[in-house]
């Protein structure tokens, strides 16, 4: 019982920050946009959140921060995809590896460390105990007691789910992905509708990013976003962009890296558990790209 405890955690764990990034990427994926830049955004925001949990004692102006470095690099992606039309995928190439260079050398020049920076003044995100759920055996462990961030995850499934397909936004937003010329002739521009995709996707980036540096560890470490953002990216072409679809896929990718951690009590070593998620992400991308050629055929 406690070892399926325990996977289950390390799943929701493991599933928050991969369905917080890809919750945002559903916005730009269906805006037009091949957002490969949630990595870098995702990176950023957990420095962001370390530097504003550490100087103010305050894992609320953590958040707040992991949100703004992440829009920083919105913005740069903004400029030049949105307002200059440069390639995508040569943009937010650039800016993941900006984000890996920037965040090293701004912790070592602020922190004085390499590696890792870890400190007892970094202050923790919460975690939400819920009094009538604790009470149940199995289920209490699991739904009460977790990170606020997973709560907030939870949340944001059905709120972007609504704003997509549920609101005029929803429908301008899918209508610059599908179809940008009959979109531009009713008078709404298409620009302005990607602009504010990618600024909505660097808010859930950043909270991703926040929860890892201080939900999932309490500390920043050089490219700890560790593909995250890949997978995420992964999640969205898997299920086409459809949040519900997103949630599941997130947890079968959580599942993989919680499977990783067990095996780590096995004395598995950590070279191998730790290639257990991306060993998932292929696998599943084979299996898409199968059912695509079957489409197609």
């Amino acid at each position: 019982m406690r070892i399926l405890v325990g996977l289950i955690n390390g799943m929701i764990a493991g599933a928050t920050p991969i369905l917080l990034a890809a919750l945002g990427g559903a916005f730009t994926f269906y805006a037009g946009i091949f957002n490969i830049a949630m990595e870098g955004m995702m990176l950023a925001g957990a420095f962001g959140a370390v530097v504003g949990s550490y100087f103010f004692h305050s894992w609320a102006m953590g958040i707040l921060l992991a949100i703004v470095f992440a829009l920083v690099l919105a913005l740069i992606f903004i400029l030049f995809a949105v307002v200059l039309h440069t390639d995508e995928f040569v943009t937010g190439i650039a800016l993941n590896l900006f984000a890996v260079g920037a965040t090293t050398y701004l912790m070592r020049q602020t922190f004085k460390v390499k590696g890792v920076f870890s400190n007892p003044d970094i202050v923790p995100m919460p975690r939400i105990h819920i009094p009538f759920l604790e009470k149940i055996p199995l289920l209490g462990e699991v739904l009460s007691g977790q990170n606020l961030m997973v709560y907030v995850a939870v949340i944001a499934v059905f709120i972007t789910a609504f704003l997509i397909f549920r609101t005029r936004f929803g429908l301008r937003l899918r209508a610059a992905g599908y179809n940008a010329a009959c979109l531009d002739s009713s008078g709404v521009a298409t620009a302005r509708m990607r602009t504010a995709s990618l600024l909505l996707c660097a808010v859930l980036c950043g909270l991703a990013g926040a929860f890892i540096s201080l939900g999932y560890v309490t500390l920043f470490a050089e490219n700890m976003s560790a593909g995250r953002g890949w997978i995420s990216l992964a999640a969205i072409i898997l299920v086409s962009g459809n949040p519900t679809g997103i949630a599941v896929i997130s947890l079968v990718f959580g599942f993989s890296d919680g499977l990783g951690l067990l095996l780590q009590d096995y004395r598995v070593p950590s070279q191998f558990t730790s290639m257990v998620p991306y060993i998932a992400t292929l696998i599943a991308l084979y299996f898409y790209s199968v059912k695509e050629r079957k489409r197609r055929a």
